[in-house]
């Protein structure tokens, strides 16, 4: 099932790279959230993809905005990737899918004839009361992190 803007976004706790729980609720009321949902680490997409959001981090802090990135890759997969790649943004581990179903990023998809399941690239803007404000799913990596920082500063202006 997919989220639409206007919806309660659901709380979650989940590993970031260093073994530390994040706590989604702990956010609400003080700042907004961009959840950006990817596939797999080190991929070229993926990669390029974290890398911009990361490279844009201050802007989106300059608008009270934290971001967050979400696959299903293990803590310590997610530090490899952050170390060699310089993010500087939070990874979450969602090892188990639990919160990629929630979101409903988590599709089957048909390649060569056989159906299969996977996170399909997505991105979620918060407002502080925890509502979605954007829901925007099957996104293309380019240019994807200025877009939603645009979203965030007409959001908050």
């Amino acid at each position: 099932m997919l989220l639409k803007a206007g919806e309660k976004a659901p709380v979650f706790s989940l590993p970031d790279a260093d073994m530390e729980t994040i706590d989604l609720a702990r956010y609400q009321g003080k700042n907004s959230l961009v959840l950006f949902f990817y596939p797999k680490d080190g991929t070229p997409c993926c990669t390029r993809e974290a890398t911009d959001f990361s490279d844009h981090e201050n802007d989106f802090k300059h608008h009270d905005c934290l971001l967050f990135g979400i696959s299903r890759d293990d803590c310590l997969k997610h530090a490899e990737f952050r170390d060699k790649e310089g993010i500087g943004i939070e990874l979450l581990s969602d090892a188990e899918g639990a919160v990629c179903k929630q979101y409903g990023v988590w599709q089957a998809r048909e390649i060569d004839g056989h159906r299969k399941f996977g996170i399909v690239r997505s991105t979620f803007i918060i407002d502080r009361g925890g509502i979605i404000r954007h829901a925007l799913y099957n996104v293309n990596y380019k240019g994807h992190a200025l877009e939603v920082l645009r979203l965030v500063k007409e959001m908050n202006s």
